[in-house]
């Protein structure tokens, strides 16, 4: 059965700031064996998270894991991602869709803080 990832984010009227969500999911794809992970925006950008369910159909997928891309559980993940879901489920009644983790708090974000507070220092020569 051919699964996809599809990473939802917020999204930026920057669109420059939304690059780092594809370079995460390349990243995510190289280091997983799903061979379709696709990026989509809540908000401010495209695909939006409809084209980007439509996008993993596309491209075979039986079953699709929606993950949020977001640090807290604020009022898109707790309502707004899970009525994504119920449209794009609506949508494609034949493929199977669940919503996965946001990000939350993890020991590897806290090691990312850290890291990058350290390179901070280090620019500033703080230390």
């Amino acid at each position: 059965m051919k699964t996809a990832l599809l990473l939802m984010a917020h999204g930026s009227r920057i669109a420059e700031a939304n690059d780092a969500v594809h370079e995460i999911a390349k990243r995510v794809k190289k280091m997983t064996q799903f061979e379709i992970v696709e990026v989509s925006f809540r908000e401010q950008h495209l695909p939006n998270i409809q084209q980007g369910v439509d996008a993993c159909v596309a491209q075979g997928a039986e079953r699709i894991l929606l993950v949020p891309y977001f640090l807290y559980m604020g009022a898109h993940v707790l309502e707004d991602l899970p009525e994504e879901l119920e449209e794009a489920k609506h949508r494609h009644p034949g493929v199977e869709m669940v919503l996965g983790k946001h990000l939350g708090v993890h020991d590897k974000l806290a090691e990312i803080v850290v890291e990058r507070v350290a390179e901070s220092l280090t620019e500033q020569r703080w230390h």
